[in-house]
């Protein structure tokens, strides 16, 4: 007697309607690029939800379904009947009833973590299948529908997982020469990063384990623990890809990893620094196109994007960028330059590190270990007669000398400087020891800038009822605030965050005579502020309450880099 042949969980997905064949076609050519199952490419692309793949599971394999959102079905869990380790290690949960222990699972067709957990706790049925959402989110004790963290807690893979399970016994710990399942979790770390829209990736290994973490839109947010057996593999398979010494665990290295993801090379610049439990190891995401999205796309608005496209069409002068690392400045100079980069103009860089190349630009990588310092770069670039000049950053008084010299010899110089407003530029150039004649004369505008994350246009809802506490620190009455005041929800699209993406709050300042002039006579940052909102210059406060009453972002996003000043947020919570 012929054997029934089982229906494909795609074939099921169609037939009930929850899915065209397209979509389950597009998804098994992404998940056999990418080492997935099919089900995994679906509920990424949303194109189905965890429950809907649990569910034609269930019914594929002839078992039943548990929704653990319901009250019914968590009754029959008793996680009891299995030791607690194993329950969050493989993702399963017992159930009651007598005699041989049954399972709910959430993947049948994962055969080597099956026959990995019988040969741990002996004969088991597998009496049922729920959503891997729905197991996790129940022995973590968190609300089942909340958000699903995809990504890397697939983390230690099938491979994996059964690598450390066989060293257990024999005390050893994964190192690099075991390539395999290395090789799976950094690329699927990698991976995961760049296709989570990530900025870094963060190793941090701890006393137990390993904190592997993402920032996304500016904020950390932890993936996985990566079991304490894979850290030398781990750290030395990320130093050996970045081209560092493995060997060396002392002292910081950096290094460069080039890795290709769904066809396309991202860079990544690798950073290795001693900790107390191992070495912490950060890798920041390169991505070409994020300097390439156009000026408006960055978060001017557009009367401050109409004086800004005129002052770098200066001939010469500088044209500073400032805020803390990782507020956008590098983003902001290179989509400048990419408007500017036409073949009649030659325009030559000096960075450290080169972070993204450009053809038709000449860059220069700082190597301060041979000589080839910013100040040295600087000289020779000035004798390659250029027309533009970008120095990644004006670290110190020789390198300020340089390049206003290079400005009022005719080039324009584009530089960061790391201040906390656009003010306080002219005031730190002249601390450093540069004349402040120099500095009047030479300066063309100062621009200041923070990254706010932006609300996700899926799920962004007007918010009735907004805090007045913020609402009074971002300078919005609530009667300007009523219907216009938006707040973060989350879905699917942002990962239950609520924002999703970055724009950038803006403050710039124009050099006119009397900003000169105070410069000129070393006058302090309250006067010079005070004379570049006379001259018409919007605040970071100011940019960013146009962007919360747009409803592109919220008052606490703005209000974590940008305050009114005097006001103390205790007054409000005691009315």
């Amino acid at each position: 007697m012929a054997r029934k042949v089982r229906q494909k969980l795609g074939e099921i997905l169609i037939e009930w309607g929850l899915v065209t064949k397209d979509k389950v076609d597009a998804a098994y050519a992404s998940a056999r690029g990418r080492g997935q199952r099919l089900g995994e490419a679906l509920v990424e692309s949303g194109a189905c939800k965890d429950e809907d793949i649990a569910k034609a599971l269930a019914h594929q394999f002839g078992v039943a379904f548990l929704n653990l959102d319901r009250l019914e079905d968590m009754n029959k869990v008793d996680k009891s009947l299995m030791p607690a380790d194993l329950v969050k290690k493989y993702l399963v949960l017992p159930m009651t009833g007598g005699g041989k222990l049954k399972l709910v699972i959430h993947d049948p067709m994962d055969l080597d973590t099956l026959e990995l957990l019988r040969f741990r706790i002996g004969d088991y049925e597998q009496a049922g299948i729920a959503s891997r959402r729905q197991i996790k989110a129940y022995i973590d004790g968190e609300k089942a529908d909340g958000p699903r963290q995809q990504l890397v807690t697939d983390s230690i893979d099938k491979s994996i997982d059964k690598s450390v399970d066989k060293s257990v016994d024999r005390g050893a710990s994964i190192d690099v020469d075991d390539e395999g399942p290395i090789i799976k979790l950094t690329s699927k770390i990698i991976i995961d990063a760049v296709n989570s829209r990530a900025s870094d990736i963060h190793i941090e290994p701890g006393e137990a384990d390993i904190r592997l973490r993402f920032r996304i839109d500016g904020a950390c947010q932890e993936i996985a623990r990566i079991p304490k057996k894979l850290q030398n593999g781990v750290l030395s398979k990320f130093k050996l890809m970045a081209g560092v010494n493995i060997a060396e665990k002392r002292i910081p290295q950096d290094g460069r990893i080039k890795f290709n993801v769904d066809g396309t090379d991202i860079d990544f610049r690798v950073s290795t620094c001693p900790a107390y439990y191992g070495e912490s190891v950060v890798l920041r995401i390169l991505r070409p196109d994020s300097v390439r999205i156009g000026l408006l796309n960055i978060g001017f608005e557009q009367d401050s994007l109409d004086v800004f496209n005129k002052i770098i069409r200066r001939p010469n002068g500088i044209f500073l960028v400032t805020g803390p690392t990782g507020s956008g400045k590098t983003t902001t100079l290179y989509s400048a330059l990419d408007v500017l980069n036409t073949p009649d103009r030659k325009i030559i860089t000096a960075e450290d590190p080169v972070e993204y190349n450009f053809n038709g630009i000449n860059q220069v990588q700082i190597r301060e270990h041979i000589g080839l310092t910013f100040s040295a770069t600087l000289k020779s670039m000035l004798r390659q007669a250029p027309n533009i000049i970008l120095v990644g950053e004006i670290r110190d008084r020789e390198v300020a000398d340089i390049a206003i010299q290079a400005a009022l010899t005719g080039h324009l110089v584009f530089s960061t400087l790391h201040t906390n407003d656009a003010p306080s530029a002219i005031t730190r150039l002249v601390d450093m020891g540069v004349k402040p004649y120099l500095v009047a004369s030479s300066i063309q505008a100062v621009l200041a800038q923070r990254l706010g994350r932006v609300l996700c246009e899926k799920c962004k809802a007007i918010d009735d009822a907004p805090d007045p506490k913020f609402l009074k620190l971002v300078d919005i009455s609530m009667e300007e605030a009523a219907g216009k005041i938006y707040k973060a929800v989350g879905c699917q699209n942002c990962k239950g965050t609520g924002y999703r993406g970055r724009k950038a709050i803006f403050e710039m300042m124009i050099m006119n005579s009397e900003i000169r002039e105070l410069a000129f006579q070393r006058a302090g940052v309250s006067k010079l502020r005070a004379a570049a909102v006379r001259g018409g210059m919007r605040s970071l406060l100011g940019d960013g309450r146009i962007k919360i009453l747009k409803g592109i972002t919220t008052p606490d996003e703005v209000a974590k880099y940008a305050q009114i000043e005097g006001f103390d947020p205790s007054e409000v919570s005691k009315k």
